[in-house]
């Protein structure tokens, strides 16, 4: 599942392998054990130095490292936990890329470390950075659940770029939510992220098809449609997710590329290839479909992503280069993507 997997699911790092019919499953502390690289064999584990979480991070804030090398660094940071990783994280929002940036503002929100809030609250307020990274950083102040932020998030619910005011609109009904429901058991899905708002109780594709695409509803309650719709699985929740790239709101559309990587299913891919293609389409959107395809990870998708190599927008390009990047761990023997590890420990048995 490659990023897919380490993006969305918590701190479980999933692999899955879709031409076969088995997956392997290795968990990272804030205490971290190098993972088993073997499928067979059991060896011995040890522990993670603050020497080699500092190695990993200079690889992080090294902008003349490859932008592949980069992201897998974050995404081991962000297996490993801890202070360590999060003042590295946070150092790389000086960095220039954006596609970079809401990758940090992603991890520190999944991470849900409140020690994280600081560092989001001020990338939110920064009028300097990017659209698509001050609204990753309002969704991760959601995802982190305190509700010390619920004022901030309110003021910047009005904010006048549109996808930053509606993100946070969406993390306030979140924090609101989850006030609601206190002490309520959560219910397990298929997948361990921490989604924008909890997936709707409803299991009919047919009607959550209904309130997705239902632009008179609330915009919460239609992403609870998307998360309900990426559960049920299958072809024809994916066809209907896959129509939702046609509604009028881009955090909506950015919204629904993510699900669709997630979901993994090969019927998204027209779709999504075709949103990659649009040139009028928000860069923020046209990422998201561009990784998707990479988790996707079909010989259909390849072509798609080698067109969209040379594009005009930054974003997209480095999106295309990372989600080859995905493709090719997808296919290939690596048991995992965020290899930081096994980088600095490349003879370790």
């Amino acid at each position: 599942m490659c990023i897919y997997g380490l993006k969305k699911y918590g701190i479980v790092i999933l692999r899955t392998y879709p031409q076969k019919s088995h997956c392997h499953f290795f968990i990272l502390f804030t205490q971290v054990f190098v993972p088993e690289r073997s499928r067979r064999k059991k060896k011995a584990c040890a522990m993670v130095t603050e020497q080699e979480v500092d190695a990993i991070g200079q690889t992080l804030v090294d902008p003349q490292q490859p932008l592949q090398a980069r992201f897998r660094a974050l995404f081991t940071l962000r297996g490993l936990g801890g202070p360590g990783a999060i003042a590295w994280i946070s150092r790389a929002f000086s960095d220039d890329s954006a596609l970079l940036k809401h990758e940090l503002a992603y991890c520190l929100g999944q991470m849900q470390d409140r020690r994280a809030v600081p560092v989001l609250v001020d990338v939110l307020r920064d009028t300097r950075q990017e659209p698509m990274v001050r609204h990753e950083a309002g969704e991760a102040l959601g995802a982190i659940g305190d509700l010390e932020v619920l004022e901030i998030l309110k003021q910047y619910s009005t904010d006048p770029v549109v996808e930053v005011a509606e993100t946070c609109q969406l993390a306030v009904c979140r924090l609101e939510w989850l006030q609601q429901h206190s002490g309520e058991p959560v219910a397990a899905g298929p997948y361990l992220s921490v989604d924008p708002a909890p997936p709707a109780k409803e299991h009919d594709v047919g009607r959550l098809r209904e309130a997705l695409l239902d632009e008179a509803r609330p915009l919460f309650d239609r992403y609870r449609a998307m998360f309900a719709l990426r559960d049920a699985g299958g072809e024809e929740a994916a066809l209907a997710l896959a129509e939702g790239l046609s509604c009028g709101s881009a955090l909506f559309r950015h919204e629904i590329g993510y699900v669709l990587g997630q979901l993994q299913h090969e019927a998204a891919v027209p779709q999504l290839a075709a949103a990659l293609a649009q040139r009028t389409e928000s860069p923020m959107v046209r990422h998201e479909c561009a990784e998707a395809l990479g988790a996707i990870a079909r010989p259909t998708c390849l072509d798609a992503l080698r067109a969209h190599m040379a594009d005009p927008e930054r974003v997209v390009r480095e999106s295309c280069e990372v989600a080859l990047d995905m493709y090719e761990y997808e296919m290939g023997p690596a048991f995992q993507y965020a290899d930081g590890l096994e980088q600095l420990r490349p003879h370790a048995s």
